[in-house]
């Protein structure tokens, strides 16, 4: 696939690895140019050769997250090479959790800071000039963690939700200015999220690695879903059949939907054994 100067522009968080690197094969595959951004040079590198091999035009902007500068200069390098972005996805991330009284202070920083800030910034950044244009799209990468808030992982709940609210709040501010917003909750599913993963908790570690590992669905798939999604217009994303059962049982009914959260919450307290 040959693109060129009128091709769409994708610029991408987290996407040397994981659900990042299968949105850019996606995007690429669907005619759009790609901006590998990441903090790990040699896997963005890897990746940005997979898309120039499908024809993408395709670069390596090194982006840390949890940086303000690093996304504020984002748009530039974007406005540089291809004169600015179409298409922005917010998707790098960490994994964190264990009892909410065994986190720290510091556990809560560098969640918010990456989870959440990190979708603040890249949306700081790249708002003013999609306006300007009168177009864009922003897809913000989220959880299902963040509609269900499950017992045992207080702080990336609470960074997701906050990436869902933020979502739900530019999704109607910015329509009338032409740009579109989706906030994509996926469940687990194989990753490499796991190798980021901070908890004091040996058991949510290893609960951690359980649920990637048994997913129904692959990062491909939910890469399909979101791209399906932007095309539609879809706001809330959600790829696995399960959890949109468990979030339309709790729309029903919230009481009940907490009653049945303590089954999680006791295997918790009996499970839960600090690490060395």
């Amino acid at each position: 696939m040959t693109h060129t100067n009128s091709s769409p522009r994708a610029f991408i968080t987290g996407a040397a690895s994981g659900l990042g690197r299968e949105l850019a094969l996606r995007f690429a595959r669907a005619g759009y140019r790609v901006c590998v951004a990441d903090v790990n040079e040699s896997r963005a590198s890897e990746v940005v050769k997979e898309l120039q091999a499908l024809g993408t035009d395709a670069f390596f902007y090194r982006c840390d997250v949890s940086q303000d500068q690093d996304l504020a200069n984002a748009p530039a390098a974007m406005e540089a090479r291809w004169g600015g972005t179409d298409v922005l996805i917010n998707n790098a991330g960490v994994a964190g959790g264990g009892p909410f009284d065994w986190l720290s202070m510091d556990d809560w920083h560098w969640m918010m800071n990456i989870n959440f800030a990190g979708v603040l910034r890249g949306c700081r950044a790249f708002v003013p000039g999609m306006k300007n244009r009168g177009s864009g799209y922003i897809i913000n990468i989220a959880s299902m963690a963040g509609l269900l808030n499950p017992p045992g992982m207080s702080n990336y709940n609470v960074a997701k939700a906050a990436v869902v609210s933020l979502s739900e709040t530019l999704q109607p501010e910015l329509k009338p200015h032409g740009i579109g917003v989706s906030c994509v909750c996926p469940s687990f599913f194989k990753t490499n999220l796991g190798e980021s993963l901070r908890t004091p908790d040996a058991n949510t570690e290893k609960n951690m690695t359980k649920l990637l590992e048994n997913s129904d669905l692959s990062a491909a798939d939910i890469a399909d879903a979101i791209f399906s999604a932007m095309q539609k217009g879809e706001f809330l994303v959600m790829p696995h059949e399960k959890a949109r059962m468990a979030w339309d049982f709790k729309r029903a009914n919230l009481d009940q939907h907490l009653e049945a959260q303590l089954i999680l919450a006791n295997q918790i307290r009996d499970r839960a054994r600090r690490k060395d």
